[in-house]
């Protein structure tokens, strides 16, 4: 067992900082938050508390494999982030770059099917209700344009 300490752990694909706690430096990985860190941490008996860099290469390499299938930990549905998957029928977690992946054919889906949610997003709109009259301006600023001083006005300027 080596007992040397890890500044830079790879996990599921992920380089990680060791010298972050388990549960905090876990949830620097796509998909996985704060909370599912604790939880699949307590499930594979390590402490969330203690220090990345300081685990086992047996218990890097089991924690890797629990988080590609947190599904088979015993989680509850609730925890996961793509329950009932509309095309699997499945609860799944996700993360990493099939995350990403999986969001991006979701809206291109909604954006096919011309949903309203697909076609707020190809109009480049806010898409889950927020107010759109004062936030989420692009483009060019508008403001009020200053016309030619009248000579009332350059008067009053001296």
């Amino acid at each position: 067992m080596s007992s040397e300490f890890k500044y830079i752990v790879r996990v599921a694909g992920v380089d990680l900082p060791g010298d972050k706690a388990l549960a905090y430096a876990l949830a620097d990985i796509k998909g996985i938050g704060v909370s599912t860190a604790q939880a699949v941490a307590i499930k594979l008996g390590l402490d969330p508390k203690r220090l990345l860099g300081t685990l086992s290469d047996e218990e890097i390499e089991k924690l890797s494999n629990a988080l590609r299938e947190i599904e088979k930990l015993g989680l509850p549905a609730w925890m996961l982030n793509r329950r009932k998957d509309p095309f699997l029928g499945v609860d799944r977690h996700l993360i990493t770059s099939d995350l990403l992946i999986t969001v991006r054919n979701d809206i291109e889906f909604m954006k096919k099917i011309k949903s309203y949610k697909g076609t707020r997003h190809m109009l480049g709109l806010k898409v889950r209700g927020q107010r759109t009259r004062t936030t989420g301006r692009t483009g060019l600023t508008v403001g009020v344009k200053r016309g030619k001083e009248t000579p009332q006005q350059q008067k009053k300027g001296e």
